[in-house]
């Protein structure tokens, strides 16, 4: 099962080269740890003697939701090096912003050239995976060095349900080589079950994304906030993580509240980097006076777009609006967290395509703490809660208290992985 595997991932790759090519030269994307990526183990991770503690997270979400995990990891196993990798570009800066960059490295590719140099020089104990990545090669070199893993904030969502189960007896066999799961809720727990995992290895452990705290402000926030006063712009409505087909909606609801208030402001956070002059163009054509955050320079904001086209920046932002967008959500892409505007207590909306976080949406909306909104409904929805003091300041008051009504996944998830370094060698079989 594992050549055929590595031979079809091979060739995948092979066959998809002309696109991250293209890709590369177009926009950028996969060029930046590309030698890692194929197994050169870069000098600033290699372990000083140390036993590490490798934990995976994919992109920007991954990373938030280990940061708390990673801190208390740390300060609890001072004697362990903990590294992190990620897949994303996005991930990746988050991560060294927040953990070192001499701790952080890109994902190999899940082939065994590629996997095996980064267990021989990191030596890992333990290898604790953010959410859901089953990567058989990776997992299968683990469980040969007698390294224990953990898949931790596991959920299997709507999507990859089916295709999940369409390779259950397959997949099975990839997830015995993990030792414990730790799902976000009871359905993932059951999902993961049917799967193919242990259920004697599955507990419910709830969402990490709970715990994080509110990071220290960047510079960018003090500075809005004198330009902001200075200029009496408001109100302020935040846009983020918007993706292709939103800006132009929500470019509609703003022009609606300028009618009433010439003074906003949006600041617009589009999802994806390469995206920043496609959107940077729309605001262009669409007539709104805008700015760019990359030369922003301190002038007045009053009725105008602040085009955030600047990484990591975001969840501190939230702490500005008066009403935030999370996007991803009026397209059907899934959606994207809405825990980052709750820590501010801000009146959040979202559109109707929210399957990547069914169930934080769904306790939000059991306690009034988000607004749903079709996107003929959005210009109305915006206009009418900036209009609405009392409704607006009591929606992101529950935003708050339901998110803190759920904390304690890490406690909880602290206690399963101390039990795993405990006894963190396990026997190990031949490859």
């Amino acid at each position: 099962m594992y050549l055929l595997y590595s031979a079809l991932l091979a060739v995948a790759l092979l066959l998809g080269s002309p696109y991250w090519i293209f890709q590369m030269l177009r926009h950028g994307k996969y060029r930046r740890g590309l030698r890692e990526r194929f197994g050169v183990v870069p000098q600033r991770i290699r372990s000083q003697s140390k036993p590490s503690i490798w934990i995976h997270a994919v992109s920007v979400g991954e990373v938030l939701a280990v940061s708390e995990l990673v801190r208390q990891l740390r300060s609890e196993y001072p004697e362990h090096r903990v590294v992190v990798s990620t897949t994303t570009d996005t991930g990746h800066t988050l991560a060294a912003t927040r953990f070192d960059a001499e701790n952080v490295f890109y994902f190999p590719f899940d082939l065994k050239f590629c996997v095996k140099p980064y267990f021989d020089a990191l030596h890992p104990e333990l290898i604790v995976i953010a959410e859901t990545e089953f990567w058989p090669n990776f997992l299968r070199t683990a469980h040969t060095h007698g390294v224990r893993v953990a898949v931790v904030n596991a959920r299997i969502s709507d999507r990859s349900l089916p295709g999940y189960r369409r390779w259950q007896r397959l997949l099975s066999r990839v997830l015995s080589d993990v030792d414990l799961f730790l799902a976000q809720t009871s359905e993932d727990a059951r999902r993961l079950t049917e799967i193919g995992a242990d259920a004697n290895r599955v507990r419910v452990a709830g969402n990490l994304k709970f715990d994080v705290p509110p990071q220290p402000a960047p510079a960018i926030i003090s500075q809005l906030q004198s330009a902001l006063a200075a200029s009496g712009a408001s109100p302020v409505l935040v846009c983020g993580s918007t993706v292709d087909g939103e800006e132009s909606l929500l470019l509609d609801a703003f022009k609606a509240v300028l009618a009433h208030h010439p003074s906003a402001v949006m600041l617009l956070a589009p999802r994806h980097p390469e995206r920043f002059q496609q959107v940077a163009d729309q605001l262009q054509q669409s007539g709104v006076e805008f700015s760019k955050r990359s030369n922003w320079n301190g002038e007045s904001l009053a009725g105008r777009v602040l085009l955030i086209d600047s990484i990591g920046e975001l969840a501190s932002l939230y702490a500005l609006a008066d009403v935030a967008f999370v996007g991803g959500s009026l397209m059907p892409r899934g959606g994207h967290s809405i825990l980052e505007p709750a820590q501010h207590g801000v009146a959040i909306l979202v559109g109707p395509h929210t399957e990547n976080f069914r169930d934080i949406i769904e306790l939000f909306r059991s306690q009034d703490a988000v607004r749903i909104v079709a996107s003929a409904d959005l210009r109305t929805c915006v206009t009418d809660l900036l209009e609405n003091d009392n409704a607006r300041f009591a929606l992101g008051r529950r935003a708050l208290e339901t998110l803190h009504s759920q904390r304690g996944a890490t406690q909880f998830t602290m206690d399963q992985l101390r039990g795993l370094l405990k006894g963190s060698v396990r026997e190990v079989h031949p490859a």
